[in-house]
């Protein structure tokens, strides 16, 4: 399996991008990787060049260029280099820390949509934070491809989060909610009114009902679907209000005294048990679901511990067949296009 590699995108590119491919090259023996980018700053990086091939390329993307005028001015980019050989079938997916703008162009552009699929979603997998759930993570999608969506849009999310959640995640029969502001059944505006009943009718869903911002996090559903906009408000919303209660802990103990800090060394263990559970870098990368092949892009502030981490949920990806399963269902003629014709 070929991995197409940007090794020039991200806060900490390229070193800790190679790092991290390194890492995943030495712990899985069926990966190789395309790293795309400048040689004179790529190449003196890697250690061991097993299963690594250098592709120059002449161009960058910055973090604040504007995404699609950069795909279309910068064809020698290493993000537009990378999505082509998806395109071109010289990699089976493409991996990135840059321009999350631009690296959900070049997927949607340059990759390409599955047919019958409208508007792929970014997908960010969040972890569970309900003591004993046996689940420590959960599919969050649309979290902020698009900032407006219509009703068979979502619908489609529910299906695209299913196939992901039992296949890369392992979860049979996932329960799927709507991301709305109350739990009952007619909350909301015109659009979250209708997609919970178009998500209700879908026999082959389990579909459980409405949750709110606040339960995200508690393991209610395994797949939470919203449009774009109103879920990545709700996603900084919560790591808002995770930072803030660990700089409100942080300050507590370095003003609480002997005590605290002696309570601080005691349960130090327990922080970290929990900061590692709360990081989502340990749960991989946003991956752009809805495209012909793994799009996967990472924190722009990536370790190489959470390249490598990202790079090994790509592989359970391409093992699992759930682009190859999307495009089958998607293909058909489901409930989903039917609701399409009739909208």
């Amino acid at each position: 399996m070929k991995i197409a590699v940007d090794a020039m995108g991200g806060d900490n590119a390229p070193q800790a991008i190679i790092e991290g491919v390194e890492k995943a090259r030495d712990q899985f023996t069926d990966l190789e990787f395309q790293l795309y980018g400048d040689p004179a700053k790529v190449k003196p990086l890697i250690k061991n060049e097993e299963r690594l091939t250098m592709v120059a390329t002449s161009q960058e993307i910055s973090m604040g260029e504007e995404p699609v005028r950069a795909i279309r001015k910068k064809k020698d980019s290493s993000i537009v280099r990378a999505a082509k050989a998806v395109k071109d079938g010289e990699a089976d997916a493409f991996f990135s820390a840059g321009n999350t703008g631009a690296v959900l162009a070049a997927g949607i552009f340059v990759v390409g949509r599955i047919k019958g699929i409208d508007r792929p979603g970014l997908t960010s997998i969040l972890p569970i934070t309900k003591p004993g759930a046996e689940q420590k993570s959960f599919v969050y999608l649309d979290s902020g491809a698009n900032a407006e969506s219509k009703e068979r849009n979502l619908v489609q999310y529910g299906y695209l989060g299913k196939f992901y959640a039992e296949n890369v995640l392992g979860v049979k029969n996932p329960r799927i909610a709507l991301l709305n502001n109350g739990a009952e059944e007619d909350k909301g505006d015109k659009l979250h009114k209708a997609v919970w009943q178009e998500l209700n009718k879908q026999a082959d869903l389990n579909f459980v009902g409405n949750i709110e911002s606040g339960d995200l996090l508690f393991g209610k559903a395994d797949v939470v679907v919203s449009d774009g906009w109103t879920a990545n408000a709700a996603l900084k919303a919560t790591e808002g209000t995770a930072k803030m209660m660990l700089t409100l802990i942080r300050h507590g103990i370095l003003n609480g005294g002997l005590r605290a800090k002696l309570g601080y060394l005691l349960l130090k263990p327990v922080f970290h048990q929990i900061g590692k559970r709360m990081n989502t870098s340990t749960y991989g990368g946003a991956v752009l679901l809805g495209l012909k092949a793994p799009v996967v892009k990472t924190h722009g502030a990536s370790d190489a511990a959470a390249v490598a981490n990202t790079i090994s949920q790509i592989r359970t990806m391409l093992k699992s067949g759930v682009v190859e399963q999307t495009v089958e269902f998607f293909s058909q003629d489901s409930s989903v296009d039917k609701a399409d014709k009739n909208e």
